[in-house]
């Protein structure tokens, strides 16, 4: 049993019909989300202007936190990379002060992200009539390492069907 009506919630219908809206759209509506739309703009343009300073390959595994004191909080995705931005820090604190940003210095900290759930191995399937011409093609060939895998590339989708009825 429930402490909470049924009839307090809205209904999940109502949610339903709406559609996503731009983080800017919605922290605009309201002047109480101001100080946190100037910080969401903020840290936008840093990214744009730190993507443009460093190197490709670091480009997808490093993001910009705040500005506080002087101080730019970088976020690096392990730590070989953040040990490469600290070596690059005085070019980017300079390359960054160059493009109008008041920094003094760069914060670098390591944020791990999540891992990512490998690909699923594929599952090519194969007509029956498909592993009959493989299987026929693979015999009129003379011995060589492409009749022998077109054979067993045969067999294995003809014991497949064959498992399958």
């Amino acid at each position: 049993m429930s402490r909470f009506s049924p009839f307090a919630r809205p209904s999940p219908t109502r949610y339903a019909t709406r559609s996503a809206q731009p983080v800017a759209e919605v922290l605009g509506r309201t002047e109480a989300f101001a100080p946190l739309r100037a910080g969401v703009e903020q840290i936008a343009a840093i990214e744009r202007d730190l993507m443009r300073l460093l190197p490709d390959y670091m480009v997808s595994s490093v993001e910009p936190g705040f500005i506080r004191d002087g101080t730019l909080v970088l976020f690096a995705a392990h730590n070989a990379l953040a040990a490469r931005l600290r070596h690059l820090e005085p070019s980017l604190v300079s390359d960054l002060q160059a493009r109008g940003w008041s920094l003094n210095a760069l914060r670098i900290r390591v944020r791990p992200r999540s891992m990512q759930e490998p690909p699923q191995p594929k599952q090519a399937r194969m007509t029956p009539a498909g592993a009959a011409a493989l299987m026929a093609l693979s015999e009129t060939l003379t011995p060589s390492p492409l009749q022998t895998a077109l054979a067993k590339m045969a067999a294995r989708h003809l014991r497949k069907d064959g498992e399958g009825r």
